[in-house]
C-alpha cells in the first residue's frame, strides 16, 4: 500500500507563491493517478489538479493559470506549484493516490486503491 507525506504548506502573502510536495512509499508510485485536494474550514473537500500515470494534467476552474501540478516518478514525488495565491486558495491540501484498475507492474498485480496523505495547511492572508 503506497503511503503519502505532504510537505511545503505555509503562510504566505497575497500574490505570493508556494510548492507543495507529496512523498510517496512504497512501490510502483508510476501506475498512481495522482491529485491534488483541498479543503477549507466548513467546506467540502475539493479537487484541485491531477496528473495520471501517462502525466496528463487537469485543473479545477479557479486554479487554471495559477497552479502547476508535476511528478517526478525516479523520486517518487507529486509536485503542486502555487503562484498568484489569493485567500480564497486557503485550506489544508491533501495528496490522492488513485488506481482505477488491476494493474500489473514489477512482477505482481495491484487493485485498485485511494490512498490519502496527513495534510498540509497554506494560509493566504497579509
Amino acid at each position: 500500500q503506497v503511503q503519502l507525506v505532504e510537505s511545503g504548506g505555509g503562510l504566505v502573502q497575497p500574490g505570493g507563491s508556494l510548492s507543495l510536495s507529496c512523498a510517496a512509499s512504497g512501490r510502483a508510485f508510476s501506475i498512481y493517478d495522482i491529485g491534488w485536494y483541498r479543503q477549507a474550514p466548513g467546506e467540502q473537500r475539493e479537487l484541485v489538479a491531477t496528473i495520471t500515470s501517462d502525466t496528463s494534467t487537469n485543473y479545477a476552474d479557479s486554479v487554471k493559470g495559477r497552479f502547476t501540478i508535476s511528478r517526478d516518478n525516479a523520486k517518487n514525488t507529486a509536485y503542486l506549484r502555487m503562484n498568484s495565491l489569493k485567500p480564497e486558495d486557503t485550506a489544508v491540501y491533501y495528496c490522492n493516490a488513485h488506481l482505477e484498475k488491476l494493474t500489473y507492474y514489477g512482477g505482481r498485480y495491484y487493485s485498485p486503491r485511494d490512498a490519502w496523505g496527513q495534510g498540509t495547511q497554506v494560509t493566504v492572508s497579509s
